[in-house]
């Protein structure tokens, strides 16, 4: 087993299992905590992930496959997605590809969305491209709301992520994003007219 990530929250372990990558993901002991809380939040939020996990899989958002859930001890054992990330393929991607891409991310946002998914990290450091599939990895910071304040900040910390991030093409993935954002979710009008509220709602605090 190998240490392959460590974050505020977790550690990220590969391993193997009936011959296949396995990613074990331990969500770390905050000594700052009183341990009865920190067990108590690390339960909590262990559990939450499996749980958006797995519905984002019913809704049809390519996520990893879960092939365990030890509660007990705070880890989640899931498939390793063997692929690149959208942050590295954008980066080697054509204006024709990257639309397409940034097309099917805002479709996959609009089913998170539709099911009442907020991921809470939209990066593209957190989208893989494998097997003609973009899965979404990552839930550590998502929980479960239908609020439109909630999906409007979820939308627009993915755009301040592009924005940093992918700065050169941002006009050309929001634009697509966007678009395939309308296609999956009803909701559509409400939410962008709150991410225009939240930017002004920044650059007001700004001043």
């Amino acid at each position: 087993m190998k240490m392959i990530k460590q974050g505020a929250e977790a550690k990220l372990f590969l391993d193997t299992q009936d011959n296949q990558k396995i990613i074990i993901k331990d969500r770390i002991k905050k000594e700052y905590r009183i341990k009865t809380i920190d067990d108590k939040v690390r339960k909590s939020r262990t559990t939450q992930e499996y749980n958006l996990l797995s519905e984002a899989r019913r809704s049809n958002v390519p996520t990893p496959r879960i092939f365990g859930f030890d509660k007990k001890n705070y880890k989640i054992i899931m498939e390793y997605i063997d692929g690149i990330r959208i942050k590295e393929l954008f980066n080697e991607s054509d204006k024709k590809k990257i639309e397409q891409i940034s097309f099917e991310i805002g479709k996959l946002i609009g089913k998170l969305h539709s099911a009442g998914i907020i991921h809470g990290d939209l990066t593209t450091s957190n989208m893989i491209s494998w097997n003609e599939n973009i899965y979404f990895i990552d839930f550590g910071l998502g929980f479960f709301s239908k609020k439109i304040e909630d999906q409007g900040t979820d939308l627009r910390l993915l755009y301040e992520a592009l924005k940093s991030t992918h700065f050169k093409i941002i006009d050309i993935c929001w634009k697509k994003i966007i678009e395939g954002y309308k296609k999956e979710y009803p909701k559509f009008n409400e939410v962008l007219e709150k991410i225009e509220e939240i930017k002004k709602r920044a650059r007001y605090m700004k001043r």
